[in-house]
């Protein structure tokens, strides 16, 4: 009787996957790297880095008008306003990115200005839209998580403006939190209200 010879089946390797290099990375909460907006694109060679990390005009005309206030009417008698993707440490699994943190001068002593991200709390932190991928469902809670975290680190008011919504998010560690039209004036720090719509309208940019 002739017995057929069975090939042992072939091992299948899985496909390598590729490293998401660091560059590509926004922040990290908890240990969880949350990635620039894109970053899939970048890793697919559909883009360049520089074409998914800087902001928009519209997002980057906002920050103007934030800074405008703060420097013109608030001072920096009493203030430092950092901006352009400020770092935050807040313990060994998480660094935090901010659009514009608002620190009073005696609670950021000069030594604390270095090349390592600032691992004091900001007075006020200002957020412009979402800066990352949110394909996974895990993320989707970003905004909430993040809020969070800073106020627990000990950020007195987080602010989120949301361009595409025309919606701000006032949040505070002692109040419920505020949605209002952007449309609408709201504290900035120190009784300065903005009004993002109405300073839109006046420039004539159509949002």
């Amino acid at each position: 009787m002739l017995v057929a010879e069975i090939e042992p089946p072939k091992l299948v390797r899985p496909p390598k996957v590729k490293a998401i290099p660091d560059s590509l990375v926004y922040e990290i909460i908890d240990g969880r790297k949350l990635y620039y907006k894109g970053y899939k694109d970048v890793l697919s060679k559909k883009k360049k880095i520089e074409d998914i990390m800087g902001a928009s005009g519209l997002q980057s005309f906002i920050i103007q008008y934030i800074l405008e206030i703060l420097y013109i009417k608030v001072g920096r008698k009493n203030y430092h306003f950092l901006t352009n993707e400020v770092g935050s440490h807040l313990s060994n699994r998480t660094n935090l990115s901010g659009d514009i943190h608002i620190f009073e001068k005696e609670s950021l002593p000069a030594n604390k200005i270095n090349v390592n991200y600032i691992d004091i709390p900001p007075k006020v932190a200002i957020e412009i839209d979402i800066r990352i991928d949110l394909s996974d469902e895990k993320d989707f809670d970003y905004t909430f998580t993040k809020t969070q975290k800073l106020l627990d680190f000990g950020v007195e008011k987080v602010i989120w403006i949301f361009s595409k919504m025309h919606k701000v998010i006032i949040a505070t560690k002692e109040e419920d939190w505020i949605v209002k039209d952007w449309n609408k004036d709201i504290e900035l720090i120190d009784g300065q209200l903005f009004n993002i719509g109405e300073y839109l309208k006046k420039e004539g940019i159509e949002a």
